[in-house]
């Protein structure tokens, strides 16, 4: 989905809504080139977002055209695969992948992966055959760094010493020949020495290779230099001092550069002396143990950070602790106004509530992956969630309804009572869309209430340029509340991009005035729509609702409305070439 208040995310028609949700329903689509050529024999996954509930996969017919019926009330990623093809770049102010609701229609886009080859030879320039070659992702096609950990793609030499790596997405990597196997264990001649980085250095050196969209890196020769690597060994266990039926999973993340990057794993057999890794070169390392539950709760041990200089470390004890967890409800608040009569309600099947933490808070030195245990939840038929697996952190959260005349009206934290406080002087309840919630290790926090209310209105429109000028290439329009009362609540401003035709389109926005905008953000400038509703940037809103009030242009939105043919002013004109 986009940011927390973009209301055009998904596949679903802007028309009005039929008042009953049907019992199952089909979601269909085409699955495209980069080109709009169909792609027939795709492979397309429907699932229920979170993991939760059933998932169908298809395959695309000769237009490239899937459906899947059968598909109850939920909220469902839908992706597609082929060999060779990747999912064409996400937008940087993009938080999270799309998701759709039964009778949506989806247009997939995949495009051509990119290509890396090259040779390993030794320093005789004879062949290395049989080492396994790692191309990893640094910067996307954005000039952004992974958001959780180095993604990588792999392929064996030849008896030639050729490797071609395919399928890679378009952005900056590094390649390195050798090192651990990310098995755990020695699988190959090659996995106990340190990784050879191209052209013939080690990681801090690494040259870094362009691969363009749809396009080829040749001749990214690397020079194997053959040199041992050391041994980091260690046992896990948990808070009790016991071992885990499941086992441990253990994760090694190389830091470079103030940047912490996933490189390798291993696994800590039930019953089993530790674990190790191979093949470690020189380097400063967080070492991180997880584990689960069948129920699907995870443990985490806090990283534990080894500086490897020239010899073997041994003796590293990971402690893992349970993650913390948020309960809460959601609660429906219907409208008597006339116009919302006979509207669809929300279904809580369809109603994604997704915890996202403070990145700012977050250290970046250690391991980002574990922000991505926590994962999204449905509400059960009673209102009721449980967001699980949140790292310590602070966080935010979260929803949008998909039944269009519906919004978010409130997010709170209610206080839990305790025998002692009854009778007394009780504490308010914390507004959770206007400051963080802390969530510490083992923290089962309950009390959230995210509460939707009927009587939501859309607006649809198109931006108005003067003569002569023309539209920049990243546009916003924004929505900021009018009334001065309202001007720190922050589930009253809005954001959506400008489509390349000028047209805009904002959903689910509560009743009221607001003053509208439309203007260019910077050319580096990222994620624009999440920080607009971040809860201690107070600054950002403020200078945007005094650019608003300077534009003058002001609305006032009724219950259930449906404003169309909106016409907005460009108020950041960009001189004609």
């Amino acid at each position: 989905m986009l940011a927390v208040f973009v209301a055009s995310g998904t596949a679903q028609s802007q028309g009005d809504e039929s008042q009953t949700a049907p019992a199952t329903g089909a979601i269909t689509g085409q699955v495209v080139t980069e080109t709009g050529q169909p792609l027939a024999g795709a492979t397309v996954s429907v699932r229920a977002y979170g993991g939760t509930g059933q998932g169908r996969n298809t395959i695309t017919d000769a237009e490239g055209k899937f459906q899947v019926s059968g598909l109850e009330p939920l909220s469902y990623i839908v992706a597609a695969s082929v060999s060779a093809y990747v999912t064409a770049p996400r937008d940087p102010d993009t938080t999270q992948a799309p998701y759709y609701r039964v009778g949506d229609s989806v247009r997939l886009q995949l495009m051509k992966g990119g290509v890396m080859t090259g040779t390993v030879t030794t320093s005789a320039g004879e062949p290395v055959v049989g080492v396994r070659v790692q191309a990893f992702l640094i910067r996307d096609s954005n000039g952004q760094p992974p958001r959780y950990g180095i993604s990588s793609r792999g392929r064996t030499t030849d008896d030639r010493g050729i490797y071609r790596i395919y399928g890679l997405s378009p952005g900056t990597y590094i390649v390195s020949a050798g090192g651990a196997s990310f098995s755990g264990f020695s699988a190959s001649p090659y996995d106990t020495d340190t990784p050879t980085y191209a052209p013939s250095s080690a990681r801090d050196t690494a040259m870094e290779v362009n691969v363009p969209v749809s396009g080829e890196a040749a001749n990214i020769d690397i020079r194997y230099r053959g040199e041992p690597g050391h041994m980091i060994s260690g046992n896990a266990i948990d808070t009790a001092g016991a071992t885990i039926p499941s086992g441990f999973s253990i994760a090694l993340s190389l830091t470079s550069n103030g940047l912490s990057q996933m490189s390798n794993s291993s696994y800590q057999p039930p019953g089993s002396r530790g674990f190790s890794f191979y093949g470690i070169a020189d380097g400063d390392y967080d070492v991180v143990a997880q584990t689960y539950s069948p129920g699907g709760e995870f443990a985490l041990s806090e990283p534990r950070r080894v500086k490897v200089r020239g010899a073997d470390i041994t003796g590293v004890e990971l402690t893992v602790k349970p993650l913390g967890s948020i309960t809460g409800h959601l609660a429906l608040e219907e409208s008597k106004v006339p116009e919302c009569k006979g509207k669809r309600r929300p279904l809580f099947g369809e109603t994604l509530i997704t915890p996202w933490h403070n990145e700012k808070a977050a250290i970046k030195d250690q391991p980002q992956f574990p922000w991505s245990f926590g994962s999204p939840a449905f509400p059960d038929k009673q209102g009721d969630f449980t967001l699980r697996n949140l790292a310590p952190g602070q966080y935010r959260f979260h929803t949008r309804p998909l039944a269009k005349y519906w919004y978010v009206q409130s997010i709170s934290l209610r206080p839990s009572v305790s025998p002692a406080a009854k009778g007394g002087p009780t504490t308010r309840a914390v507004d959770a869309a206007r400051n963080w919630i802390a969530v510490r290790s083992g923290d089962r926090v309950s009390g959230l209430v995210i509460t939707l209310a009927e009587g939501a209105a859309s607006l649809k429109g198109q931006i108005k340029v003067a003569d002569g000028q023309r539209l920049s290439p990243k546009v916003f329009v924004y929505l900021v509340p009018a009334e001065a009362d309202k001007a720190e609540n922050v589930l009253r401003y809005f954001a959506s991009p400008v489509a390349a035709d000028g047209s805009f389109a904002l959903n689910n926005l509560p009743p009221g005035r607001y003053l509208t905008i439309a203007k260019a953000s910077g050319e580096n400038e990222s994620n624009v729509l999440s920080k607009l509703r971040l809860p201690d940037d107070t600054e950002t809103r403020a200078k945007l609702r005094q650019e608003a009030g300077l534009a003058k242009t002001e609305t006032e939105l009724k219950p259930c409305q449906n404003l169309t043919d909106y016409l907005l002013p460009f108020n950041s004109p960009v001189p004609p070439k």
